[in-house]
């Protein structure tokens, strides 16, 4: 089973930490505008990170009629620079809204950073993890029959 990258929204504070780290390691230079992670606000309190989440058939590949987007075999979305257009068609495809436009490439998406990714690594609060998700599922089940023996 391949590792995504996948968020803990309770303990996601919307900091923003991710996008500067994901813009350094990746641009060399700390501007979240161009991250392939990003923090939204859902409703008015509660802010959230959002990267790619490796669909098992994504849409944004499908929706490509160029072609320019392709999975790996770890599901990682592989963008073909030179076939790219830059139509957008897999941006309005993607239900996550994880596919960014960039300003001196066509699009990005957020890789892995080959299976290592900084921002897990520099999260204040723990809110990423790079995990299965039988290991999300586990843990889960986990807490939530330890809160049944806590009440």
């Amino acid at each position: 089973m391949s590792k995504k990258l996948i968020v803990d929204s309770e303990r996601c504070v919307g900091c923003g930490i991710c996008e500067l780290i994901c813009s350094a390691f990746t641009e060399k230079v700390f501007n979240p505008t161009i991250a392939r992670i990003r923090i939204i606000r859902l409703g008015t309190a509660v802010d959230t990170a959002i990267a790619c989440r490796l669909c098992e058939d994504p849409p944004c590949v499908s929706s490509c009629p160029r072609d320019a987007l392709r999975a790996n075999e770890n599901g990682v979305i592989v963008i073909d620079e030179a076939k790219c257009t830059s139509c957008g068609w897999c941006i309005e495809a993607c239900e996550f809204g994880a596919i960014m436009p960039h300003p001196h490439k066509k699009i990005v998406i957020c890789n892995l950073c080959e299976g290592d990714p900084p921002c897990v690594k520099y999260c204040p609060k723990d809110a990423l993890q790079l995990t299965t998700l039988g290991a999300v599922s586990t843990k889960s089940r986990r807490l939530r029959v330890k809160e049944l023996f806590e009440k």
